[in-house]
């Protein structure tokens, strides 16, 4: 199996356990990874038989945009279950980081992968 990754995209976010982070907006990037057959989409050259990863990214950015969760595990989750929802995918991994989240680390992430 083929698999589709896009990485490192920014979206801004009301999560955290602190009250303080309940009321600022945090820097998240996420990274997904789904699986796709490219050969065959490679032989129509027709977005139509494709999995639209810019329709995906958009989808991602919103969502996130209008969640308010606490945990980054829960968020990798529903990111997971909204494209399993909405899009024609097999398995897909979702990585969400939180770069602010432990104070002289350069980063921290949960990474969850699903198989429908």
């Amino acid at each position: 199996m083929d698999k589709l990754r896009v990485t490192g995209l920014e979206v801004s976010a009301l999560i955290g356990i602190h009250a303080w982070e309940r009321q600022v907006r945090q820097r998240l990037w996420i990274d997904l990874e789904l699986d796709t057959d490219a050969a065959h989409i490679a032989i129509s050259d027709d977005i139509a038989a494709a999995v639209d990863y810019g329709t995906i990214a958009g989808d991602v950015v919103d969502f996130v945009a209008h969640a308010e969760v606490r945990l980054i595990e829960t968020l990798a989750a529903r990111i997971a279950q909204r494209l399993f929802d909405g899009y024609p995918i097999s398995r897909l991994k979702v990585v969400v980081h939180k770069p602010s989240a432990i104070p002289n680390a350069r980063d921290t992430s949960i990474e969850i992968e699903r198989t429908r």
